[in-house]
């Protein structure tokens, strides 16, 4: 998989690692997320986006949760020089969403290769614009359908 380095317009090959609690960054870094009280939550597992250079420097981080025979993507955060108008990388929460559904594959249930997660009000229309996101009803739950699943990881991992 790859990022794009937007500074050079280079790609880069980053990775997706489950996070080890010593690897997760602290909210006093400019991180909006709690990671380490997110690592602890029951059946959460958080996972890293990183380069794959030496630097091994964080992209992301993505925080997945098995509930109710479902894949919820708890929490998603883009690091905070990849945010807005200068990020320094982009592709950065296609990558993190795309190995989500990737991992929603994995399911053995009634909902395999569905996503299901929660947005800010701000955000449904980008979720369903840039991801193919299914907004629930008239709330901030969505959800990614299996077919749009397959297309995120087809563009964004391989």
């Amino acid at each position: 998989m790859y990022v794009l380095n937007v500074e050079k317009n280079q790609l880069e090959e980053a990775e997706i690692v489950k996070a080890t609690l010593k690897e997760l960054p602290i909210k006093k870094d400019g991180w909006q997320f709690d990671w380490k009280k997110a690592f602890r939550r029951k059946n959460t597992a958080c996972y890293i986006l990183r380069t794959k250079d030496e630097s091994k420097m964080v992209l992301g981080l993505l925080g997945l949760k098995k509930e109710d025979e479902m894949l919820i993507m708890d929490l998603i955060e883009l690091a905070p020089f990849n945010k807005g108008k200068n990020k320094k990388h982009d592709y950065v929460a296609g990558c993190l969403i795309a190995f989500a559904c990737r991992e929603s594959f994995n399911l053995e249930s009634n909902y395999k290769g569905f996503l299901s997660f929660m947005s800010k009000t701000n955000l449904i229309e980008w979720y369903k614009k840039k991801y193919g996101a299914v907004q629930a009803f008239s709330t901030n739950r969505m959800f990614i359908e299996p077919e749009n699943g397959i297309k995120l990881i087809d563009t964004y991992l391989k």
